[in-house]
C-alpha cells in the first residue's frame, strides 16, 4: 500500500492534497472521476492511509471485470450450496473489507440489477449473501471510481440516479495529463528519482529534446503511461542524459496509424448502409462522445473536435444536449426568460468568504430561477488553481487574493478585475510548531518553508525575509498549498508554514502551531473578484446581478457573523469558533475598483517583477473591468 502514496504527494499532485486531507478522516463516501491512468486508485489509497481505518484492510475490486453471473457472489458473498460449484461459505468483498475501505473501481460498469442491490447495501450498511436470508452488518467505507460520465449514463438509463447521489457525497475529479502539461516536468523528475533509487541506478536527467518530446506527447495513458515510460528509460539508459530515442514513444505512431485504418474501415461500413443518413449519424455520435469525454465542458469539447464553440453549440442544440439558441438580432442579451434559457454562470470559489456563503445560501440560484440562468460552482483549493481555470475558460468568475492575478496576467491571462474587499492583514501568517526552536525572523535562515506559489502568502514571505535581511536564496521554499491539521510527515518535511484563513484561525485555536509573523504592517491581503474578458463582453448583466448579490452577502456576514460561521462550518468541517474568528478579521463589503486599489496592486506587481518572479512587466489598470454605459446601478449603490 505504501508504494502508492509517494505518487500522490509529489509536487504535481499537491493541489489536491488539502481537499483530500479534509475528506480522509471522515467516513464520507467519495466518488473519484478520471480517465484511465490518472491515479484514481492512488487517491483512494491515500484517503484510506490518512484515515482512522488505516490499520484495517484496503481492498479494491474492478467492477468492470466482474462477470454478470458471479458479480453478486463476489461482492456480497454466498452460502454453501447457493449455486452449482458453491462448495462452501464465501465472504464477499464487503465482508472482507470489514473495518476498512472498499474501492469499487469502474462503478459505471455494474449492471442495473446489481446497482439496486448495491444501493441497498449503502443505505442499510448490511449485505445478504447469495443463498441466505440473514443480513450481515458491515462497517466499511466505500470509495467509488469511474472513467465515464455518470450524469450522461443516468440520462441514457445505464446508471441509477439514486445510486449516483448516494455515491456522490464528495467528489474528486482528476484531470487528464494532457490538461495539466505544466506538471509533466515535475512528475518526470519525481519518477526519474524514484526509479533510479529503486533500481539502484545513478540519477538520470532528461535532455531538452527529451523533455520537449514529453511535453508534446498526447499521453493517452495519462500519468501511468508517463511513469512506465520513465521507468523503462531508467532501466535501459546507460548514459546520465536521457534522449528522445530512449523514451521509446514511437509506437504511438503505429497505434495512431492503426486507429486511422480502423476509423476508415468503420466509416466504409457506415456508408455501406446507404440509408442516406450516414453524415448526420456519424456527426451526432462524434459530438456526443466528445461532449461526454469533456464532461460537458463546451470549450474543451470544441477544442477536442477542432471547431468553434458557436458551431459546437449548434450541434449540441440539434441533438438535444443543450437547449437551442434564441437570440434577437442587434440587441444586447438581457436576463429574460426568452433569452436566458441557454445561459450559464460558472463560478470558481473557495468555501470561505462571500462566494462560499453565497453558494451555501443558494440565494443566487433563487434570484436566477425565473430567468433560466444556470449557476455552476467549481471549488478550488487556492487562488493560483482558480486563476488557471479562469485563464483556460473553464470558469467565468472567481475570487482570490492580491498576488495570483498578477502571476496570471504575466502569463497572458485574459482576466479582468471587477471588484475588491478591504484588507485583512491578520488573515495571513507564518507559523511554526509550538515546540519549534524558531522564535525570530532571523531564525528562518536555512529552514524549509511551505508556501503556495503565486499566492498572498508568497508575497508575505518576501516581506518577512526582507525584514529579516534575508532573501529566497537563504531559505528552502517548498511550494505547496496550505493544510491543517498537519500529519507527522508534514512536520518532518517542513519547518514553517505560510497559511491564511480559515485554516490559520483553526491552527491558532488548535495550539499545536504558533504565529511568528502575520501580515500586519507587511501586506494588506485584499480580496479581488475577477472575470474572463470574453464573459464580461457579453454578460455584463450577469456580472451586475452577481455583484449586487455579493454586496448583500457581505452585509449578511458582517451583521450575522455567528449564523454565517455556522453555515460555513457544515461546508468546511471546521469549528464554528474558528470560522467566526476568521470572519471577524475582515470586512466583507464588496467595492468597485478604484485608483487607489489599482495603484497598490501595481506596487506588488513591480516588486515581483523586480525580483524576477514575474516573466514580464504588467499594467494592472489595463485589466480593470469598465462597466458599460447604462449599467452603473451597482456602482452607484456603493
Amino acid at each position: 500500500m505504501h508504494n502508492a502514496i509517494p505518487a500522490l504527494i509529489d509536487p504535481a499532485s499537491l493541489a489536491f492534497q488539502s481537499v483530500l486531507d479534509r475528506l480522509a478522516p471522515t467516513d464520507a463516501t467519495v466518488l473519484i472521476v478520471g480517465e484511465t491512468g490518472t491515479g484514481k486508485e492512488v487517491v483512494a489509497r491515500y484517503l484510506h492511509h490518512h484515515s482512522a481505518r488505516r490499520d484495517r484492510p484496503f481492498l479494491a475490486v474492478n467492477c468492470g471485470a466482474l462477470t454478470e453471473s458471479l458479480a453478486e457472489s463476489e461482492l456480497f458473498g454466498h452460502e454453501k450450496g447457493a449455486f452449482t460449484g458453491a462448495a462452501g461459505q464465501h465472504q464477499g468483498w464487503f465482508e472482507a473489507a470489514e473495518g476498512g475501505t472498499l474501492l469499487l473501481d469502474e462503478i459505471g460498469e455494474l449492471s442495473l440489477s446489481l446497482q439496486v442491490k448495491l444501493l441497498r447495501v449503502l443505505q442499510e450498511r448490511e449485505v445478504t449473501r447469495v443463498g441466505s436470508r440473514r443480513p450481515v452488518k458491515v462497517n466499511v467505507r466505500v470509495i467509488a471510481a469511474t472513467h465515464v460520465d455518470l450524469a450522461n449514463a443516468i440520462g441514457e438509463k445505464r446508471f441509477r440516479e439514486d445510486l449516483y447521489y448516494r455515491l456522490n457525497v464528495a467528489a474528486v475529479t482528476l484531470p487528464p495529463l494532457r490538461q495539466r502539461r505544466q506538471d509533466i516536468p515535475l512528475l518526470a523528475e519525481h519518477f526519474l528519482t524514484l526509479y533510479a533509487r529503486r533500481l539502484g541506478r545513478p540519477q538520470r536527467k532528461l535532455s531538452e529534446e527529451a523533455l520537449a518530446t514529453l511535453m508534446d506527447y498526447a499521453w493517452p495513458g495519462n500519468i501511468r503511461e508517463l511513469e512506465n515510460t520513465l521507468h523503462n528509460a531508467v532501466l535501459l539508459s546507460k548514459e546520465p542524459l536521457i534522449t528522445p530515442q530512449q523514451l521509446r514513444l514511437s509506437p504511438v505512431m503505429t497505434a495512431t496509424s492503426a486507429a486511422e485504418n480502423s476509423l476508415d474501415s468503420f466509416l466504409r461500413q457506415q456508408l455501406a448502409c446507404n440509408d442516406g443518413a450516414a453524415w448526420q449519424r456519424i456527426m451526432d455520435s462524434l459530438v456526443r462522445n466528445a461532449f461526454e469525454m469533456s464532461q460537458g465542458n463546451q470549450i474543451q469539447t470544441a477544442a477536442l473536435l477542432g471547431i468553434s464553440r458557436n458551431s459546437l453549440r449548434t450541434h449540441l442544440g440539434h441533438i438535444g444536449l443543450i437547449k437551442p439558441r434564441r437570440s434577437v438580432a442587434g440587441k444586447t442579451p438581457r436576463i429574460t426568460t426568452a433569452t436566458a434559457q441557454e445561459r450559464e454562470l460558472r463560478i470558481g470559489y473557495q468555501k470561505f468568504g462571500n462566494l462560499g456563503i453565497l453558494k451555501a445560501r443558494q440565494s443566487l440560484e433563487a434570484q436566477f430561477a425565473d430567468c433560466g440562468v444556470s449557476v455552476l460552482w467549481s471549488e478550488f483549493p487556492a487562488g493560483p488553481q482558480l486563476l488557471h481555470a479562469l485563464s483556460h475558460g473553464e470558469i467565468d468568475f472567481g475570487t482570490t487574493g492580491e498576488v495570483p492575478p498578477l502571476f496570471a496576467q504575466a502569463s497572458q491571462s485574459p482576466l479582468l478585475y471587477v471588484a475588491w474587499e478591504p484588507a485583512a492583514p491578520q488573515s495571513v501568517a507564518l507559523l511554526v510548531a509550538a515546540d519549534s526552536d524558531l522564535h525570530t525572523l532571523a531564525d528562518l535562515k536555512g529552514k524549509r518553508i511551505a508556501v503556495n506559489k503565486g499566492s498572498n502568502v508568497h508575497y508575505l514571505l518576501l516581506q518577512i525575509l526582507d525584514e529579516a535581511g534575508l532573501t529566497l536564496d537563504d531559505v528552502r521554499v517548498v511550494y505547496a498549498p496550505p493544510k491543517y491539521p498537519l500529519t507527522p510527515s508534514d512536520r518532518h518535511a517542513v519547518d514553517a508554514w505560510m497559511m491564511w484563513d480559515p485554516l490559520l484561525s483553526d491552527a491558532e485555536k488548535g495550539q499545536q502551531l504558533r504565529v511568528i509573523a502575520n501580515g500586519e504592517g507587511r501586506v494588506n491581503n485584499h480580496q479581488f473578484y475577477l472575470t474572463h474578458r470574453d464573459f464580461a463582453s457579453h454578460s455584463a448583466d450577469l456580472l451586475q446581478t452577481l455583484m449586487t448579490a455579493l454586496e448583500q452577502t457581505g452585509r449578511y456576514i458582517d451583521t450575522q457573523r455567528s449564523e454565517a460561521a455556522t453555515l460555513l462550518s457544515g461546508e468546511l468541517g471546521l469549528s464554528t469558533a474558528s470560522l467566526s474568528h476568521a470572519l471577524s478579521r475582515r470586512s466583507h463589503q464588496t467595492r468597485h475598483m478604484d485608483f487607489a486599489i489599482v495603484r497598490e496592486q501595481q506596487a506588488i506587481a513591480d516588486r515581483f517583477y523586480a525580483l524576477g518572479l514575474l516573466p514580464r512587466a504588467i499594467k494592472v489598470r489595463d485589466a480593470v473591468w469598465q462597466m458599460p454605459v447604462g449599467r452603473a446601478k451597482w456602482r452607484s449603490a456603493q
